[in-house]
């Protein structure tokens, strides 16, 4: 008896990769990336799963997105997670890596793949990476199933929220600096960081997402202490400062009294570094003490995407403040190394 063939889910939320030429450039057009699969056999061939197109309408740029579409996806997912083997969504590349670190905070008890993945050109488009990106996508989600929210993109498959953007115009365009790929997908299928395990069948739990008012701080010689005032003074829940180095920020002077009142006011101050890649360590030096004294918490090496997803998560989740700052600095969905 043959068995049976697995079935993957696609969520098409736009993006480069489903999209049209015109007269005026590239253009998301509905309808357009099933044609082009359609007439594309690789799809189709016996290795292949069976896969279910679900377009989204309308297509959206991902630089558009919100969290409401975070949960847009995820409720989507989770509506048909008893239906399928795995799930590949369809993003624009700019937000992908927000996207792909949300739905990793957003889902518990993840017992089947879901890869996000996309292009730079066009899947119709001649030299496209689409066609490599989301065959290789279907591909793995069917035969090596990796039971987190992960980013496949050039032959890499990244932890979710351990990914992020780094290239605007090649191929290469993700990167996970701090963590190596799951898998790597060459000539041999090579899982380096992943564990391909059998689909489970627990409950789906699912977590909502709803929009945080969130400052981004990047640390710069010379900032003045004023700009903090003024973000505290708007409804924020929470900063994410990037400083720099290991973590270190100006030890003394108008700039750390400034988040130390917003620590008072109850304003949780994440602490990133601006470096591509490296932990935040408070202790390593005086000047980063001096933020550890005042209250300010590691964010160690998580992306700005996974810090910013985390604060999402937890402010629309826990209602207790301490209970929110003790879960940003323990490690709940392989986020950050530490701990």
């Amino acid at each position: 008896m043959a068995e049976r063939k697995k079935r993957i889910y696609i969520a098409y939320t736009g993006g480069t990769i489903g999209m049209m030429r015109s007269a005026h450039g590239y253009v998301p057009a509905p309808g357009f990336l099933a044609e082009s699969m359609q007439g594309m056999p690789e799809f189709y061939r016996p290795e292949m799963p069976e896969f279910t197109l679900c377009e989204y309408s309308p297509l959206m740029d991902s630089s558009d997105m919100t969290p409401a579409d975070w949960q847009r996806i995820a409720e989507d997912i989770h509506r048909h997670y008893d239906d399928y083997d795995g799930f590949v969504v369809l993003h624009g590349t700019d937000t992908m890596a927000y996207t792909a670190s949300a739905l990793s905070f957003m889902f518990e008890n993840l017992g089947k793949p879901v890869i996000v993945t996309g292009s730079q050109i066009p899947l119709a488009a001649l030299r496209s990476d689409g066609q490599t990106n989301l065959l290789n996508a279907l591909f793995l989600a069917a035969h090596y199933p990796i039971h987190e929210v992960t980013l496949f993109f050039n032959n890499r498959l990244f932890r979710g929220n351990r990914a992020t953007k780094a290239d605007a115009d090649g191929f290469d365009a993700f990167a996970s600096p701090n963590f190596p790929p799951l898998l790597a997908a060459g000539i041999e299928i090579e899982l380096i960081a992943g564990d391909v395990e059998p689909i489970r069948n627990q409950p789906l739990v699912l977590s909502p997402i709803t929009a945080q008012e969130i400052g981004v701080v990047t640390l710069y010689p010379g900032m003045r202490a004023e700009l903090i005032d003024n973000l505290v003074q708007h409804p924020v829940k929470a900063i994410i400062l990037q400083s720099y180095g290991v973590g270190n920020a100006p030890q003394s002077g108008a700039l750390i009294k400034a988040l130390k009142r917003a620590i008072e006011a109850n304003i949780i101050v994440l602490n990133c570094t601006q470096c591509f890649k490296g932990t935040v360590n408070m202790q390593g030096y005086a000047t980063g003490n001096g933020l550890a004294d005042i209250g300010v918490i590691s964010g160690h090496d998580m992306t700005i995407e996974a810090a910013l997803t985390k604060l999402h998560y937890l402010l629309s989740t826990q209602a207790n403040l301490a209970e929110v700052k003790a879960q940003l600095a323990k490690n709940i969905r392989g986020e950050l190394s530490n701990n």
